[in-house]
């Protein structure tokens, strides 16, 4: 079995790669340098998948900074910063990227059906999540369709599937999937912000920390502030 990992180098994508892996797949790992704010999620990205051995990590150029409308690829818009993680997802936040799924996934498509794959695995959560449209099921459901309709493999009646093994899970039962299957969650990078520590109070640091808390375990990650 083949699939194509969408890998980012935080604690999502990190946890389904060391799922993937896991459940017997050959991966061929995916990271995108789409203009985001800083490089350290790239670097943990390459440093997860050494620690895995992955022998085939492909790291593409996707120049998203003309989308200013967006924190992380915007230097004209600030990350939010908060004190809790209260209310978090209950609008759709100014780090959404415009159609980042969409572009990510038809470029692990691509990858995919190059390599022979039968699945893309994401790290999409619908649960303790900013409120991104692109991280929810029907979303998933309808790029499948998509894949079915328009892809060599789907025309042949090998349709490519996405898998979204933490869909529907809590921060806190992500945390533990990551714990049992041993992720180097030491390795790993959710600050929207690049600095040495982790700033401990945009939108990704505040739910990292609360599945961490929920979880009943320590972030190996350090933090500027824990709230």
């Amino acid at each position: 079995m083949k699939a194509v990992v969408l890998l980012s180098g935080g604690l999502d994508s990190t946890t389904v790669l060391a799922y993937a892996l896991s459940q017997g797949y050959e991966v061929t790992a995916l990271s995108v340098r789409y203009g985001q704010r800083h490089s350290r999620e790239l670097d943990s990205a390459r440093a997860v998948a050494k620690h895995y051995g992955i022998k085939n990590h492909v790291v593409l150029d996707l120049d998203l900074s003309y989308l200013r409308n967006s924190a992380l690829v915007s230097k004209e818009v600030d990350v939010p910063m908060r004190d809790s993680a209260e209310g978090i997802g209950s609008e759709i936040p100014v780090t959404y990227v415009p159609a980042r799924n969409i572009l990510m996934l038809s470029l692990a498509a691509g990858l995919c059906e190059t390599e022979g794959g039968e699945a893309i695995f994401i790290g999409a959560n619908a649960v303790d999540y900013s409120g991104y449209p692109d991280c929810r099921p029907e979303f998933f459901h309808a790029f499948e369709e998509v894949l079915r309709v328009g892809t060599k493999a789907g025309v042949e009646g090998r349709p490519i599937r996405i898998e979204t093994p933490i869909l529907r899970m809590s921060k806190a039962d992500i945390v533990r999937l990551a714990k049992k299957l041993g992720a180097p969650l030491e390795l790993t990078w959710s600050c929207y912000n690049g600095k040495e520590k982790a700033c401990g109070r945009c939108e990704s640091c505040l739910l990292r920390l609360k599945g961490f808390e929920e979880a009943g375990e320590t972030d190996p990650v350090p933090y500027e502030v824990v709230a």
